[in-house]
């Protein structure tokens, strides 16, 4: 056994949302940022995921200097709440300026805007006192193949990232893969093609990787093989943690709810491999179901840190020395046994 992690959980002001999907119209009313902010520690949660404008709203009609100035007045706000902001991500997929992809538009004032607003993003990430950029790369691919060419497109996302890593010294990018959706066919949908996107920029020590679980398996991979594969390269900086129910629609599910088994194994690689030692967080990217009413739409959340918790403290209860013979033995149908009836409870 490795050394064992350090977990600390974070989740952003979305997870609590209005229960929309890409079905049906919002069922809830809104909650207030500042409430939510409220409902951290109560949740037993100490750092909130931000986008850019969660943090700075309506920041493209803002200069620079109120932009900093807003951001810092929410970092009062978080340290009021005894808060930090883990990292921030601009949101660049809902301007009609990146309909066709940002850093991969065919439209050069595009390319553009969408540089700009990354370059708005660091100052508002290094005003909040964080070093870490999340790059959720949505509309970087295209409908069409035959729209854009996929070799210039990885040309473009090197230099976009290139140009982010040049706009401050220090600031960190940890890419978010996913395969599909909103675009029929992304350019970076795996873990391993954003290793290697970090290869082809100018500070490639400054690149990780974020793992979201739902991601990984809407690729038709195993999260927690994504997980080891970041962590052999030690790029895992961030997680995603939530579930999934078969190849649809990310549905960012309770972490847990749909898989034990493969919830489980993700916790136990990020234990075995010391997550969190670096001050990296545990971070939930989980939606409440459409159904929930409002005055208890953060169980998801509370479910998913105390699935988590549990499958932990399984993983640490197993008899190592019992499943080294196993595998020694090459008994893999007596370890899966064992494995099953732990989960089950049943030792």
């Amino acid at each position: 056994m490795k050394t064992q992690g350090i977990f600390r959980f974070s989740f952003g002001p979305w997870n609590i949302h209005e229960g929309a999907d890409p079905f049906g119209p919002a069922v809830r009313a809104s909650i207030p940022f500042k409430k939510k902010l409220q409902l951290y520690k109560r949740l037993g949660f100490g750092a909130v995921q931000l986008h850019d404008d969660d943090a700075v709203p309506e920041l493209n009609q803002l200069t620079s200097a109120q932009i900093i100035r807003k951001a810092q007045a929410l970092r009062h706000s978080l340290e009021d709440h005894g808060l930090q902001a883990e990292f921030v991500a601009p949101r660049l997929w809902e301007d009609p300026r990146t309909i066709d992809g940002g850093y991969t538009s065919n439209d050069p004032k595009c390319r553009e805007y969408a540089m700009e607003r990354s370059r708005r993003c660091i100052d508002i990430a290094n005003a909040l006192g964080t070093d870490l950029i999340v790059l959720w790369l949505a509309r970087e691919g295209a409908y069409v193949r035959e729209a854009k060419d996929s070799r210039v497109a990885v040309d473009r996302l090197a230099a976009a990232i290139n140009d982010m890593l040049g706009h401050d010294q220090k600031i960190r990018i940890a890419i978010e893969a996913k395969p599909n959706e909103p675009m029929d066919h992304t350019y970076i949908p795996t873990t391993g093609h954003a290793v290697g996107l970090a290869q082809l920029t100018v500070s490639p020590e400054r690149v990780g990787i974020n793992i979201e679980s739902a991601h990984a398996i809407l690729a038709g991979l195993d999260p927690s093989d994504e997980m080891g594969y970041a962590l052999a390269f030690n790029k895992l900086w961030t997680v995603h943690l939530n579930d999934q129910n078969g190849l649809k629609f990310d549905q960012d599910k309770t972490f847990g709810a749909v898989d034990l088994r493969r919830a489980f194994n993700q916790v136990r690689i990020l234990d075995r491999y010391g997550y969190g030692r670096h001050g990296e967080w545990v971070g939930l990217d989980v939606k409440a179901m459409r159904t929930q009413k409002i005055d208890d739409s953060t169980r998801h959340l509370s479910n998913s840190r105390e699935i988590f918790l549990a499958l932990l403290n399984i993983s640490r209860g197993l008899d190592e020395r019992k499943m080294q013979t196993m595998i020694a033995n090459r008994n893999y149908e007596a370890l899966e046994g064992y494995i099953v009836r732990v989960l089950m409870g049943r030792h």
